[in-house]
């Protein structure tokens, strides 16, 4: 058995139930690593915390010595993982915390990878959409803080590298590219009187979900002409007003 190797340092309550040994205690192993938890037919199930050899951490739940259930698994770079588990790999919903640079993807995983629809949270905007193999693809959004939306789609083009002799297979990198189709502005959410009346939309405009809390601008309002810039595809203009890319 796997714990077969550890050394028991300290058991602090052992009792009978139902013909399984229900072990709830700490152990330390001889690698260094350390369980605080629960333990069922000597491997760990229910609630536990295990210290890795090299500092990381997960606290949740366990199955048949496999992180499974929810859990939190803090990582040796100040990274975190709060979420589902399934047969020890991230699977379900969770959230991956960057401490790098303080983005966060919130959203799907499937077998310890990102896929499926997620969104992608940086400081100052926000991607939404469908992620694979920890790339986004297809359709999405980028979201920004002061007011727009940039509407597009993520595809896969081929980059070749490294072909040193023409007998010899050429490597091929897949990569997403962003391809931008227009820009909007965001229908900013404010508080309504219930004797107001919601004004009449006007020819031009579209209707885009709104952000709580964020100062509230009238639709098409003039805007400097970086604030809707700063990503591939994206290109400068003084009115986030709707736009479609030639070509």
């Amino acid at each position: 058995m796997q714990l077969l190797d550890m050394m028991l340092s300290e058991i602090i309550q052992k009792q009978k139930d139902n013909d399984l040994d229900f072990m709830c205690g700490i152990y330390k192993f001889k690698n260094g690593a350390r369980y605080m938890g629960e333990y069922i037919k000597n491997k760990k199930h229910g609630q536990g915390t295990f210290i890795y050899p090299d500092g990381s951490r997960y606290e949740g739940e366990w199955a048949d010595d496999q992180r499974h259930g929810h859990g939190v698994y803090y990582y040796v770079n100040n990274d975190t993982y709060t979420g589902d588990w399934f047969a020890h790999q991230r699977h379900g919903q969770g959230t991956y915390f960057y401490a790098d640079t303080g983005s966060k993807y919130v959203g799907t995983w499937v077998n310890g990878q990102q896929e499926g629809a997620a969104e992608l949270v940086h400081l100052n905007h926000r991607y939404q959409g469908k992620f694979m193999n920890k790339n986004p693809v297809g359709p999405g959004k980028y979201v920004f803080d002061i007011g727009c939306e940039q509407h597009g789609e993520y595809r896969l083009t081929d980059t070749e590298r490294g072909e040193e002799e023409e007998e010899e297979e050429t490597l091929i990198t897949i990569v997403p590219k962003w391809k931008a189709t227009k820009i909007t502005d965001l229908a900013l959410w404010t508080p309504t009187l219930a004797e107001e009346q919601p004004p009449t939309e006007g020819p031009g405009q579209e209707e885009v979900v709104g952000i709580e809390g964020a100062e509230p601008q009238s639709v098409g309002a003039a805007r400097p002409a970086h604030l809707c810039g700063g990503l591939p595809g994206m290109w400068p203009v003084g009115q986030c007003g709707v736009r479609t890319l030639s070509g």
